[in-house]
């Protein structure tokens, strides 16, 4: 990896962290029903992704900067598997249970409205 795609990847997740975090600081409200700040995040960042897939880009640059540094920075994988281990710390197994299924169903249905909006316009 050269200097330059370094440089790429710092400045694109710096701009994913910073907006990470102001989400996660500006929205501590539940909506309707008990959402986490980060899966929050989670559901944006797959939404961005399916964008990001749908405009297929080739420039490899393009790919390292939202790619790898502002989408790996701003999702918050780590943050989804601490929830899930403090769930099991606490032997909450249904909340566990019902908390991953509803990351993976909303993060794969925000992927695909992602993509389904640029496809469609």
């Amino acid at each position: 990896m050269d200097f330059s795609s370094i440089n790429i990847i710092l400045l694109g997740s710096t701009f994913g962290l910073i907006l990470r975090i102001f989400i996660q600081n500006n929205f501590k409200k539940t909506i309707s029903f008990d959402i986490q700040n980060t899966s929050i995040v989670n559901f944006l960042s797959s939404f961005f992704l399916g964008i990001l897939v749908a405009l297929n880009f080739i420039n490899n640059e393009i790919l390292v900067l939202f790619y790898s540094g502002f989408l790996g920075c701003f999702s918050t994988f780590s943050s989804f598997i601490y929830q899930l281990f403090i769930l099991f710390k606490k032997r909450k197994f249904l909340r566990l249970f019902l908390h991953y299924m509803e990351v993976i169903i909303f993060s794969f249905i925000f992927f695909y409205l992602g993509y389904f909006f640029i496809q469609f316009f």
